[in-house]
């Protein structure tokens, strides 16, 4: 009884584990786009490019908006899906 117990927690755990890392993007998986391919697409209309760093003192691309990294859940379905988000840090 104590083993079939001790089994079946294991396999709970273990399915557990199985599925939180299913939903983990890695970096490799995140497209990244180099600074010379930004400017030569910085006048697309579909282009959105959100500045996620911590630090407000320092210059933004021009028609970037500045948003909080911490609060994702709150900005995140505000910008279309068909649209190229990208997002910039230091």
């Amino acid at each position: 009884m104590r083993y079939r117990r001790f089994v079946s927690h294991v396999v709970f755990m273990l399915t557990a584990l199985l599925c939180a890392t299913s939903f983990v993007a890695s970096a490799a998986e995140v497209p990244r786009i180099s600074v010379d391919e930004l400017n030569m697409r910085l006048a697309e209309p579909d282009l959105v490019i959100l500045d996620v760093r911590q630090d407000q003192e320092e210059k933004q691309i021009v028609g970037s908006e500045r948003v909080n990294p911490r609060s994702v859940n709150q900005w995140a379905g505000n910008y279309p899906k068909e649209k190229v988000i990208v997002l910039y840090c230091t």
